[in-house]
C-alpha cells in the first residue's frame, strides 16, 4: 500500500492471468501527444461557426446574475 501511495500500480493475477490494476485515486494518467493524436486523426472536422452556434442555442450567455 506504501507503494501504491508513492505513485506505484500493480497487476493482479490470478494462475498468472491479469485480472485487475491496483492504482492510487490521486494519479492523473497523461496521454503522451503522439497517441493523442493518433486517436483524433480519423475523428469528423468540426465546423467552428456551426458548433459555436449550435452552443449558443442551447447555453444562456446573459452576463447578468439570476437573482
Amino acid at each position: 500500500m506504501r507503494e501504491i501511495d508513492g505513485g506505484q500500480s500493480f497487476i493482479v493475477t490470478r494462475n498468472g492471468v491479469p485480472v485487475a490494476e491496483l492504482t492510487p485515486l490521486h494519479r492523473r494518467r497523461f496521454l503522451e501527444t503522439e497517441k493523442a493524436l493518433a486517436i483524433f486523426r480519423h475523428a469528423p472536422q468540426i465546423d467552428g461557426a456551426r458548433f459555436r452556434a449550435d452552443l449558443d442555442a442551447i447555453a444562456d450567455q446573459d452576463p447578468v446574475p439570476r437573482a
